[in-house]
């Protein structure tokens, strides 16, 4: 009684809060995702008011170029934001629309109604999902506003570039006596600010100017010292040697400017960031020494490249066959174009930061790109050849009228008041041409230590050879990727750097290298670098991390539990091929490939298995099942078909055979499988080999019998149980036939056994007189034809041989020649 009660309560009970929980729950579906949408609100109000104030700042600094990288960088970033803010809603959308699709549509007019539980919780989920799409439409329209703007910005850039090559100055007030005494005032206000920073710095900023100059200094020492001793025989040229190789000329040009270059600007770079980090520059003076290092920077780079190519005071480490004289006037040509340009950018710093009046940055950019002018067409004058008749020859056709149009074309560009595009092509001449030229050298380089047999006769190459292991192949496979890594080193550092000098900024590389890290479409297909190297990273390590879980292994663990050779080496290939495919997927996971959109691959290489890979794919199986069942392991004699040996390897394609004549045969796995394969060591190496032997008819047998057991019985491999045994076999037609059989505890010294036993019979049977009779052979006679005399009968014999046909030829013709007889026609055909 009193459990009926309780049940009828626990009932009442469930009747009266099942409503409510379910409306509960429903209120919480509903209302769960609301701080959500709140949320996303906010951020994408916040945004909108980002873009704004962006939109304006676009307006006023539009004459700009870097401060309109930065803020396309940084409208890039909000636009990233806003789809997120869209994407934020997708799991939730997913679960709106998966619960409306179970709830079904709402009952038609004159259907019953459903339950108000049911229709609030639609009503729900409807109004939850359109305030969703809302917030959605607004980072959509938000995105399109943000891309509309960085084209904008895209617009305003070029159009600057263009007026910057295409705007014509006045030269008149530029030429003016004015600029001189304009010139004079600005050096003396950059003179007081230079002086009073330099009376500031030592009276109170001396010891950090001393330390961070040190510590700069040290750092260019470690790495000019560092380079020097690694790489002494690459860095300098040994005039010692009277024919170095094309291979070290370019290594000894290249690396002779780039270390010393990296080194140098290590120590500017370095002393700029500590004089910054010890508070020591001002913010005029920061931006001259920044201006003064670049000035130095590509002053000595200009120089170092020119004397490294070549190379005034050893010519025959010189790349460009040209004589010492042309070769020290265009190492000063080329380092004083370099000087003019550099010393001119400088100037435009410090006139941009102390308001020089336009005509002075006019007058000092014409006199730079007059003086650039003049020395490209100095350099296409040069005769730097010389001919075998001691006469000067000119530059090839192509360089020279090359060098002499851009010198003409700067100063006439000059004269008519092009002034940004005489700066322009007079800066590429100089910046560009000496990063080309480094690449160059470089990329020869690179090609060179990748031919074969090239990095083992350089210094590294020799080092190696001679301190290590590796051979000539190994070698060049590491010659291979050394010359991979300076291609790839080489790019990283010109292509920025020749970007830059094209008028992009550092922004804009900075939003190529975001691009090209998190993917880029083509299409529905997205390709990302970073993550198809995280998937090759990832699987190197998965393919190491397998390969050392099979030695561990295999050398710890089944080594010391003295497990099977055989069985050893299946679980090895299995654990191998299990884990290169886990790190294959991984990796391709992590590349960002998805793997359901390889069903279409898939299914098209089930249609080329279906008809072109039967093979492939049954010999596949077949090795499959071999490493499962193991029928014969590693090490194991088979004899399959014609082919007996050794098993020296089980793949999942092909089993490597060795016979006994050391030849290696590949058998494919399906005829291992789909033929009969005989083992002789599949459970143990217990085997029994035969030796037949044959005595003479009249032999005591039983003599023969016991000689023949005893010679078995005394062999040391042979075991005793099952012990030997002489079978008499066979009355022979030449012998009477005794097979003599022993089984051995290693059926593979069986040669060895054979080959004993038969020298022990020889020895035995002349002892005890037994005849071991040989196989008769017939003679057989030749009859020869008698010769004829060698005297005057056989050209007798000839003679009448003659007459006497001669005789019944002509009674022949005498018979047909008879009247009255037709001549008989001849048969057809």
């Amino acid at each position: 009684m009193l459990s009926r009660l309780l049940r009828l309560i626990l009932l009442l009970t469930l009747v009266v809060l099942a409503p409510l929980s379910l409306d509960a729950s429903a209120q919480g579906l509903g209302q769960a995702p609301a701080g959500l949408i709140a949320d996303q609100q906010k951020i994408l109000q916040d945004l909108t008011a980002k873009t704004d104030n962006f939109e304006k700042k676009i307006d006023e600094d539009g004459e700009d170029d870097a401060s309109l990288v930065e803020i396309r960088l940084q409208l890039e970033e909000l636009s990233r934001q806003s789809l997120n803010s869209a994407l934020a809603f997708r799991t939730r959308l997913g679960e709106i629309n998966t619960r409306l699709d179970q709830l079904g549509p709402a009952p038609a007019a004159g259907q019953p109604p459903e339950p108000d539980i049911v229709s609030g919780e639609r009503q729900a989920l409807v109004s939850e999902k359109a305030e969703i799409n809302v917030v959605i439409s607004i980072a959509q329209t938000l995105s399109i506003r943000i891309s509309g703007l960085l084209d904008k910005i895209g617009n305003m850039r070029s159009e600057l570039f263009r007026n910057l090559l295409t705007k014509r100055y006045v030269l008149s007030d530029a030429l003016s006596p004015q600029v001189f005494s304009d010139a004079t005032e600005e050096f003396g206000n950059f003179y007081k600010a230079v002086s009073s920073w330099l009376s500031f710095a030592f009276r109170f900023k001396f010891q950090a100017i001393v330390a961070a100059t040190f510590v700069a200094l040290g750092l260019a020492l470690v790495l000019l010292v560092g380079g020097r001793r690694l790489f002494g025989r690459v860095f300098e040229a040994n005039p010692a040697i009277e024919d170095p190789s094309y291979l070290s000329r370019l290594s000894v040009a290249f690396w002779s400017t780039l270390l010393p270059t990296v080194a140098v600007g290590a120590f500017l770079g370095s002393t700029i960031f500590f004089f910054n980090y010890y508070n020591v520059l001002r913010g005029d003076i920061g931006l001259f020494l920044n201006a003064l290092a670049t000035v130095i920077g590509v002053v000595f780079c200009v120089n170092r490249l020119t004397n490294a190519a070549l190379s005034p005071r050893l010519p025959n480490w010189r790349l460009i066959p040209v004589e010492t004289g042309p070769a020290r006037w265009l190492v000063r040509l080329a380092t004083a174009m370099a000087v003019v340009i550099s010393f001119n950018t400088f100037l435009s710093v410090v006139n941009d930061k102390m308001g020089s009046p336009l005509s002075l940055t006019i007058a000092r950019s014409f006199v730079a790109t007059i003086v650039v002018g003049i020395i490209l067409i100095l350099m296409s004058m040069l005769r730097p050849f010389k001919s075998s008749d001691g006469s000067w020859r000119p530059w090839p056709a192509w360089l020279r009228y090359l060098s002499l149009a851009l010198g003409l074309f700067t100063i006439v560009a000059a004269l008519l008041g092009y002034i940004g595009l005489a700066l322009f092509v007079s800066l590429q001449v100089v910046v560009t041409g000496t990063a080309l030229v480094t690449a160059y050298i470089g990329f020869l380089s690179a090609r060179a230590i990748g031919e074969e047999g090239a990095f083992a006769n350089t210094s590294i190459g020799r080092w190696l050879s001679a301190n290590s292991s590796y051979e000539d192949t190994a070698l060049d496979q590491f010659g291979l990727v050394v010359s991979i890594g300076i291609n790839l080193l080489i790019v990283l550092v010109f292509l920025p750097l020749i970007l830059l000098m094209w008028g992009f900024q550092p922004g804009d590389i900075q939003a190529w290298g975001y691009k090209l890290a998190t993917g880029i479409n083509i299409g529905s297909v997205t390709i990302s670098v970073t993550g198809i190297l995280s998937g090759i990273v990832i699987f190197v390590i998965g393919y190491f991390l397998t390969r050392w879980f099979q030695g561990w292994l295999d050398g710890s663990v089944m080594a010391r539990g003295k497990v099977d050779t055989g069985v050893r080496n299946s679980i090895r290939l299995a654990v191998g091929y299990a884990g290169v495919a886990l790190a294959a997927l991984v990796g391709i996971s992590a590349a960002g490939i998805d793997l359901s959109s390889l069903a279409l691959v898939a299914g098209a290489l089930s249609l080329g298995i279906g008809f072109g890979l039967q093979n492939v794919v049954s010999n596949f199986v077949s090795g499959l099942i071999l490493l499962a069942e193991r029928p014969f392991k590693v090490g194991d004699w088979i004899v399959a078909g014609d082919v007996s040996g050794t098993v020296k390897k089980i793949s999942v394609r092909a089993t490597e055979i060795e016979t006994f004549q050391r030849q290696s045969v590949i058998l494919p796995n399906s005829n291992l499988i789909n033929n009969a394969v005989g083992n002789w060591t599949h459970r143990n190496k217990l085997g029994r080999i035969d030796i037949r032997v044959g005595v003479a008819y009249g032999s005591d047998v039983k003599q023969v019998h016991a000689v023949l057991l005893d010679i078995a019985r005394s062999h040391p491999l042979t075991l005793k149980n099952p012990e030997p045994f002489v079978l008499f076999s066979n009355f022979g037609a030449a012998a009477l036939e005794f097979e003599i059989r022993v089984f051995l505890a290693d059926v593979m010294n069986g040669n060895i056994v054979q080959n004993d036993i038969r020298f022990a019979v020889l020895e035995r049977f002349a002892d005890e007189h037994i005849e071991i009779p040989s196989t008769p052979r017939a003679v057989v006679e030749m009859s020869k034809p008698k010769a004829w005399p060698t005297d005057d009968d056989k050209i007798e014999a000839a003679f009448a041989e003659q007459e006497q046909a001669r005789l019944a030829a002509g009674a022949e013709a005498k018979r047909l020649a008879r009247p009255g007889r037709k001549a008989r026609k001849p048969d057809p055909d």
